[in-house]
């Protein structure tokens, strides 16, 4: 399917979606980081035509992060007459909940706070707007390697763009328009006061992650299935102890 033809039919599934719920949402409810996911899947939402919310909700954000999803923002709203754009900022919250938290100091664990904290927002606002939240991975995220917060960015209603990869929502990007200086940024899950970026903290580029999912002979399999082995835990049902009759 060419990205034109892609970009329609995924539209058009998030509006069957939601006109055949048995009570239906009145409202898209959706995350923007100013990365190429948030982008493509709220401008998806968007072209829907019905009630989109996207949140900038930044929490010790880099500065030209932050700006990119601003500016994302503004495009959504000056070109869809549908979307409401907010800024939340959960600084102070996030600051909070460290210090409440002192005592079970992770850094690792601190960084999916953030995605869990702008969840739990996104789920907040889906509630007061009788709506829903739209989900931003990809397939090589959410179901290759589980590079993503369980109960955070993983914690979602629909995932309109989970069954294209990478480079598939580049394409995306492409045909809808986004911003050029989104589409070229550096892919980054903003968690870390760092900076660092998805593909350093894979250890792969995307293109070798996408080879390695399809080709088992792939130099890069054995890399990949390390990674995906230590995240199955993420992709897999929650284990539920059976009792015998």
């Amino acid at each position: 399917m060419q990205p034109q033809e892609k970009v329609r039919f995924i539209s058009n599934w998030i509006k069957d979606y939601v006109n055949n719920m048995p009570k239906k949402a009145e409202s898209l409810v959706i995350g923007i980081s100013g990365g190429i996911d948030s982008s493509v899947s709220s401008t998806l939402s968007a072209m829907t035509g019905l009630k989109t919310i996207v949140l900038s909700m930044p929490i010790k954000q880099k500065s030209h992060q932050h700006d990119l999803s601003l500016k994302h923002q503004d495009w959504l709203v000056k070109n869809f007459k549908n979307v409401e754009a907010h800024t939340i900022n959960l600084d102070e919250l996030f600051l909070a909940f460290n210090a409440t938290l002192s005592e079970f100091d992770s850094e690792h664990g601190m960084a999916n706070s953030r995605a869990r904290l702008r969840m739990t927002t996104l789920y907040q606002v889906a509630a007061a707007n009788k709506g829903i939240v739209v989900g931003t991975g990809n397939k090589v995220e959410d179901f290759g390697v589980g590079f993503y917060t369980k109960y955070g960015d993983g914690g979602v209603d629909i995932s309109p763009i989970a069954d294209c990869n990478k480079t598939q929502v580049w394409e995306l990007g492409k045909e809808l328009g986004i911003l050029k200086e989104i589409i070229d940024a550096p892919p980054t899950d903003g968690l870390w006061d760092d900076g660092r970026t998805d593909e350093g903290q894979l250890g792969l580029k995307y293109n070798e992650l996408e080879e390695a999912m399809e080709n088992p002979n792939s130099p890069n399999r054995n890399k990949y299935e390390n990674i995906r082995k230590q995240n199955m835990h993420k992709m897999e049902p929650i284990p539920v102890c059976i009792i015998p009759n």
